[in-house]
């Protein structure tokens, strides 16, 4: 059984995070983060149809954000391995379309048993996991997916 977990750094992938390490700690684990590249990001902005985005970051520009993604997905790997799993690869892909597609792709590719996301991700330029992005992993991976509430605040236990 290997088990993905797509993790952006929001809470609510900690959570996520959090909630494998408790319930299935002895399992193949593979932490991902899915990064695009800014422009790509831009153009997929409402005003992107009215507004033409000029230019392409260089390979320095790309290469800093690639590692940015590896090191968050690293930091996830860490939060699992404090957590207690002990079988963790950390796994940073490129999206070239939606994000939900490329968890969906990782997940056939590794013939994932099981695929954990959070409920919510970042807003904003930051994001990876949406909430959207969520949804469409439940709808279109073949395979079963687990969406993991956040966390609850103090104020409501």
């Amino acid at each position: 059984m290997t088990v993905l977990i797509a993790y952006d750094g929001s809470d609510d992938a900690r959570a996520a995070v959090d909630y494998v390490a408790r319930h299935l700690r002895d399992e193949p684990t593979v932490i991902m983060t899915v990064w695009e590249p800014l422009l790509t990001q831009i153009s997929w902005a409402p005003l992107a149809a009215a507004v033409p985005v000029a230019g392409r970051l260089d390979e320095g520009e790309q290469y800093e954000e690639e590692k940015q993604a590896e090191r968050l997905a690293q930091q996830g790997a860490d939060i699992a391995a404090k957590a207690g799993l002990t079988d963790v690869a950390v796994r940073a892909e490129r999206g070239g379309g939606p994000v939900w597609a490329a968890i969906v792709d990782v997940a056939e590719e590794l013939n994932a048993s099981l695929v954990v996301t959070g409920s919510r991700g970042l807003a904003g330029a930051r994001s990876v996991i949406l909430g959207s992005v969520s949804t469409r992993v439940l709808h279109h991976a073949h395979r079963p997916v687990l969406v993991v509430p956040p966390p609850k605040e103090d104020d409501e236990e």
